[in-house]
């Protein structure tokens, strides 16, 4: 039988670095994939095809589906409350409705986020294993990751549908954690350190290329939980046609969550970067990926180290600059 893969969200970082992960792996070369393009374009390649429009549109979605036997669903957006429903809670319905009437359909892929538990706006004392209760936190975005999930679960109650859920922390690639670091205004993702300590004293921390260490209420460095692109790319490849996948959730992120004084204690000590501590509202997360590991027989590469090093060492092209995926 002929297999026929479904992306949504194809033109994004994950969809992208995902799609030449694919390509390229000998185990997948009887998969043809259909490319579900709303703006964004994706260049011309063997066994790719494109669908363009938008996926809240259920005769863009009927078509898209014809024949499809896997999907996995990326497309999403963030704090953007005009579109948001539309494109994560009624794209998704409208793909689900059309899996379970599908004569074809095998596996739908849902990548999750650590929105939909809250990560670290709220304290976990404990390791946060599949089980944790959803706990969004204020905003559409957190809310929309809750949605999607309770729409696979249910769908699977229903209708007995295969269905997997792949729960990412942030997802990092080329310089993308450096700039998580940035006391400027070029900043990537929050907390935004420039607003938090005033403009003053950003701009004194940037030219010394001091590192923010976040740390909790009782000002004590927090953990967080991170993602390489590869290592979650290598998981969606690892959960597809695998039979301890249907109908399970998985945390998919780095084995022990970044902890912003060990990061801190790195650079100072190979890079020779100075810190400081900035004391927020936020509370330590430590994602638990031993249900992963244990059924997929996943393995993250990578470490704090290499995430660091990795990051630190990336310079950017002319021809590669910076993207913003979504705004919010």
């Amino acid at each position: 039988m002929s297999h026929r893969l479904l992306i949504t969200g194809a033109t994004g970082k994950v969809g992208q670095h995902f799609l030449n992960r694919f390509f390229a792996d000998p185990n997948y070369r009887h998969f043809q994939v259909r490319a579900l393009c709303h703006q964004r374009k994706l260049p011309a390649r063997p066994r790719l095809e494109v669908v363009q429009g938008s996926i809240s549109d259920a005769a863009v979605i009927t078509k898209a589906m014809r024949g499809i036997t896997h999907i996995l669903h990326l497309a999403t957006c963030k704090e953007t409350p005009d579109a948001i429903m539309d494109v994560a809670i009624k794209g998704m319905f409208w793909l689900l409705e059309e899996a379970r009437q599908s004569k074809t359909f095998q596996q739908f892929i849902l990548i999750g986020g650590d929105a939909a538990m809250g990560h670290f706006f709220y304290p976990h004392p404990l390791p946060i294993t599949e089980m944790q209760n959803h706990s969004a936190y204020p905003g559409c975005y957190a809310l929309s990751k809750v949605l999607e999930e309770v729409l696979l679960e249910q769908y699977q109650i229903q209708y007995n549908m295969n269905g997997t859920c792949l729960m990412a922390p942030w997802i990092m690639e080329k310089d993308d954690f450096k700039q998580t670091l940035s006391f400027g205004k070029d900043v990537f993702g929050g907390p935004r350190w420039c607003d938090i300590v005033g403009a003053k004293r950003a701009v004194a921390y940037a030219k010394k290329g001091t590192i923010p260490v976040l740390c909790d209420s009782a000002d004590q460095p927090i953990t967080r939980n991170f993602v390489h692109v590869d290592d979650l790319s290598s998981a969606i490849l690892a959960a597809i046609d695998h039979p301890d996948a249907m109908q399970e959730k998985f945390n998919i992120c780095m084995n022990e969550p970044v902890d912003y004084q060990m990061v801190a204690d790195h650079l100072k000590a190979t890079r020779g970067l100075p810190s400081v501590k900035i004391k927020t509202q936020f509370s330590s997360t430590w994602l638990d990926n031993a249900k992963a590991k244990f059924l997929l027989g996943w393995r993250p590469q990578y470490d704090l180290p290499k995430l660091i090093n990795e990051s630190f060492d990336y310079e950017r092209a002319a021809s590669d600059p910076r993207k913003v995926w979504y705004p919010g």
